[in-house]
């Protein structure tokens, strides 16, 4: 979450005057994460969230992701739900961005995980994989190997004021990646984008998983290495062997990995390092003016690109026979 585009008091009360939520008592931006522009609402009615999208969200994407949302709920998982207005719409638009309300859930983001949470939140993973196998959306990951090239093409010429060789680093790890990626694991609706951030605690359990605006339809066991990459890494660069095991049993507790995506999940852990240092270095090298939010270091994915270049089989994530 992050703020991109201000809202006016007066455009925010036009727009809040199609909806039945109450009287506004407060709203501010919220600055952490990326992507999209997010205000934290207080009405006489209650608590919600407002979304305006921007930059890579494509607007004809938006019912993917919304229906999503509506089809997991009602899977018992819990996530945040639209809020339709009164033509019975969940989307608008508000400063000229599509928009919607969507309702507050309660919990925290944890900033440092223990084995605890990551182990629930490999349970929580594996139950959306499950609850998601009959939504009917289907939604390519336009994220995947085959963009990574074009992607670094936005950064290339500046990508080694950032970091010296890592234009070299990146062109040999592409080319490596592009000839191994693994093909025809199990798939179905994955989250893409689960970092700390995305995922409420209430104690140690998980109270809701949000921010469903990287979902697409692809291999399950790459999801697990996003959150690999996100969750059991330490400050100092260091993979901590402890917290991976408690996220793979919690994980496998719910759906086993068969031995196919066990023998991929080295590869899926490179590609899934690559594909976030890669959107991480164009959004450093392209903050917009006066945008409120602080980009994400891309240097901090291109260490742990190099951890996984080491890895040789699953174990070394914490994998049990």
């Amino acid at each position: 979450m992050a703020v991109y585009t201000e809202v006016s008091d007066e455009e925010l009360s036009g727009f809040l005057e199609t909806y039945d939520i109450g009287t506004v008592l407060s709203y501010k931006g919220i600055a952490e994460g990326v992507e999209n522009t997010n205000y934290f609402l207080h009405t006489t009615k209650g608590s919600y969230i407002l979304t305006l999208y921007e930059k890579r969200v494509r607007e004809a994407d938006l019912p993917f992701f919304l229906g999503l949302m509506q089809h997991l709920a009602r899977k018992g998982l819990n996530c945040p739900l639209p809020v339709n207005n009164r033509r019975g719409e969940p989307l608008g638009r508000v400063s000229g961005r599509p928009a919607v309300i969507i309702t507050f859930l309660e919990g925290i983001a944890v900033r440092r995980p223990t084995a605890q949470h990551c182990g629930a939140l490999g349970g929580a993973l594996a139950r959306l994989h499950l609850a998601g196998q009959d939504f009917d959306g289907h939604r390519p990951n336009a994220l995947t190997v085959e963009a990574w090239a074009l992607l670094f093409a936005q950064a290339e010429a500046q990508a080694d004021t950032v970091s010296q060789g890592l234009v070299e680093r990146t062109r040999r790890e592409l080319a490596n990646l592009e000839a191994s990626w693994p093909r025809g694991l199990p798939s179905g609706i994955i989250h893409a984008d689960l970092f700390t951030d995305n995922v409420f605690f209430i104690g140690s359990e998980v109270s809701g998983l949000i921010d469903f605006y990287f979902a697409c339809t692809d291999a399950f066991a790459y999801d697990v290495a996003i959150c690999l990459n996100a969750w059991c890494f330490e400050i100092d660069g260091s993979f901590n062997l402890t917290k991976g095991q408690a996220m793979l049993a919690g994980y496998q507790a719910v759906r086993r990995l068969n031995a196919e995506e066990v023998e991929a999940l080295p590869t899926l852990c490179r590609g899934s390092a690559m594909r976030f240092m890669l959107t991480r270095l164009v959004d450093w090298l392209n903050v917009p003016p006066g945008a409120l939010v602080k980009p994400k270091d891309p240097l901090e994915y291109d260490r742990k690109l190099n951890f996984h270049r080491h890895v040789k089989h699953a174990r070394e994530y914490g994998l049990e026979a």
